[in-house]
């Protein structure tokens, strides 16, 4: 009998997490399990990609919430809910993504006696800080111990699992690294999908959500900095940015007064098809000040797309024997300025870079590989609860039987 598996995300408005969710819930084996998915917010660009068979819960469902505002009542009422629909759909385990969800997961499983599988997507030490402005030291005891009573904790980088286990004060190896996967099929067929035209210009595409910690504010200083000092022999920069944000009308504003022609940027904002901008694009461009496993940077290197980033977290690791990527140094625009004009000046470099990442990742980043060690997991979990255990003896006594 599948187990019920109930996947957690706070929306679908298509980052890194949304999309690697999504993947899941393509990719689990429903032999073994039947998926739902819990929303804090039902919203975004991905939800109309979420596979039919997913049944679909939502805390902003429930409409406005009524009472005088008190800290921590709102997490009180998601943790409520989610407890609800745990019961009524006889929830066998939880899979929990991001520490937004882990700190709703933790206290709902607790009780409702539910085994989770909880991931950490990026470096808590960076993350939790930059992120929670309120209650910082509580928030991060809450999570430490919904960690700790978690069946198992994954992370998507050893630098993610090596800083939660620093920041929560876990047990030294206890965290697991599964890196996240990506459908090279998929992406390939996206990216094939009305792609845009390329033309002389350098293109260069960068794709997140314009927040502080994705160094936005630096690559508009980098391009600005090229052109004070850019070979005449070289092709103008053309920069599309793709996503949006806090921080968008921020750079618009630095790109009117800090860039002018030749070179140019397009704020293209959200796309639900990124795939098709990277792939028709001389180089990705990933300026952030930290990272968990960048998701846009596997479907690059899988586009045989050259990768330009920072060494921020996770993306250090998608460097090994071969060089794969031209690097930065985070937090600081000269870096990035010249690694510009080195992807410009030696573009077979670049191409030769993107040759080798093809090949790195098709195996620690293969999506059938990784999506099968996450159920493994996932069913050992379950094994125990003991109402499963009773189920799996049943089954298996009536194999023998028949």
């Amino acid at each position: 009998m599948p187990r019920r598996v109930l996947l957690m995300i706070s929306s679908m408005r298509g980052g890194g997490s949304e999309r690697q969710t999504l993947l899941l819930l393509r990719h689990l084996d429903r032999s073994l399990f039947t998926p739902q998915l819990f929303l804090t917010d039902r919203s975004g660009e991905l939800l109309s990609e979420v596979p039919q068979d997913v049944a679909i819960h939502a805390f902003s469902d429930r409409g406005e919430t009524s009472g005088v505002y008190v800290p921590g009542r709102i997490l009180r009422q998601q943790v409520e809910y989610l407890s609800e629909v745990l019961r009524r759909e006889s929830i066998d385990v939880i899979y929990d993504r991001t520490f937004h969800m882990t700190m709703l997961a933790g206290p709902a499983a607790r009780r409702c006696r539910i085994p989770r599988i909880a991931t950490i997507v990026s470096p808590p030490e960076l993350a939790v800080p930059m992120v929670e402005q309120r209650f910082v030291w509580l928030k991060r005891k809450r999570l430490a111990r919904a960690y700790r009573q978690a069946f198992r904790v994954l992370a998507v980088s050893q630098q993610a699992a090596d800083s939660a286990e620093r920041f929560y004060q876990l047990p030294s190896g206890s965290t697991e690294v599964i890196r996240n996967p990506v459908d090279v099929a998929l992406v390939s067929a996206l990216a094939e999908q009305d792609p845009p035209q390329r033309d002389d210009r350098l293109t260069l595409v960068c794709v997140g959500r314009m927040t502080e910690e994705k160094g936005h504010v630096d690559l508009i200083k980098a391009i600005s900095l090229c052109q004070s000092a850019w070979p005449e022999h070289l092709p103008p920069i053309r920069l599309r940015l793709i996503g949006d944000g806090p921080l968008r009308g921020e750079l618009e504003s630095r790109w009117a007064s800090q860039v002018a022609d030749p070179h140019q940027i397009d704020f293209l904002g959200k796309q639900i098809n990124p795939e098709r901008f990277i792939k028709s694009s001389d180089a990705l461009i990933l300026p952030s000040h930290f990272e968990g496993m960048p998701n846009v940077v596997l479907e690059a290197m899988a586009l045989g797309t050259p990768v330009i980033a920072t060494r921020a977290g996770g993306t250090i690791e998608l460097q090994r024997d071969e060089p794969t990527i031209l690097w930065a140094t985070p937090g600081e625009p000269v870096s990035l300025a010249q690694a510009i004009r080195q992807l410009a000046m030696d573009r077979p470099a670049a191409e030769q870079r993107a040759a080798h990442a093809m090949k790195m990742i098709l195996q620690p980043h293969d999506v059938g590989r990784c999506v099968d060690r996450i159920q493994k997991r996932l069913l050992q979990a379950c094994e125990t609860n003991p109402q499963v255990k009773s189920d799996i003896r049943i089954a298996s006594a009536s194999r023998s039987v028949s």
